[in-house]
């Protein structure tokens, strides 16, 4: 494979990350909806997760192939930086962009986060709520047997 042809999969590769972090993105929105939602299914949930953590894992592996082709052409393109200057320079504006929509993801990850803390804490407070409710419920009945519950008692039959 000539060292152009290595160029030109590095490029691809840069583009593929931008458009795997673009849908990030967009899963990063639907996990906000579906965190704002008071209805919150969690099967939707795990489904928005699970589909965020393989993007992620393509994510790893775009950037291992990319670095893997940089290690072979690196001295190539570091030697002849003007023959290849178009090239670096569309690199650049691609790592630009990547860079850019990493920062806004990671800002969305911390409001998402924040989200599912808030969520989970209220889910906790209606689960302690609903446990007490049925102790009291509980309570009540045991206390509602008793006073119907009429202990033994011996009859004197003498007269």
């Amino acid at each position: 494979m000539q060292k152009q042809e290595y160029v030109e999969i590095m490029m691809q590769s840069l583009k593929k990350k931008l458009a795997v972090l673009g849908e990030i993105r967009i899963k990063n929105e639907e996990q906000r909806i579906l965190l704002l939602d008071e209805n919150l299914n969690p099967e939707d949930f795990e489904k928005n997760i699970e589909s965020k953590a393989k993007l992620v894992e393509s994510l790893s592996m775009l950037d291992e192939g990319f670095d893997n082709i940089y290690e072979r052409i690196r001295e190539e393109i570091n030697g002849n930086k003007e023959k290849y200057s178009d090239q670096i320079q569309k690199f650049q504006y691609l790592i630009r962009d990547i860079t850019a929509a990493s920062s806004s993801i990671q800002a969305e990850e911390r409001r998402n986060y924040q989200l599912a803390q808030s969520k989970f804490s209220d889910i906790k407070k209606q689960i302690r709520e609903v446990k007490s409710s049925q102790s009291a419920v509980q309570q009540y009945y045991k206390n509602m047997m008793k006073v119907n519950y009429i202990d033994a008692q011996f009859m004197d039959d003498k007269k």
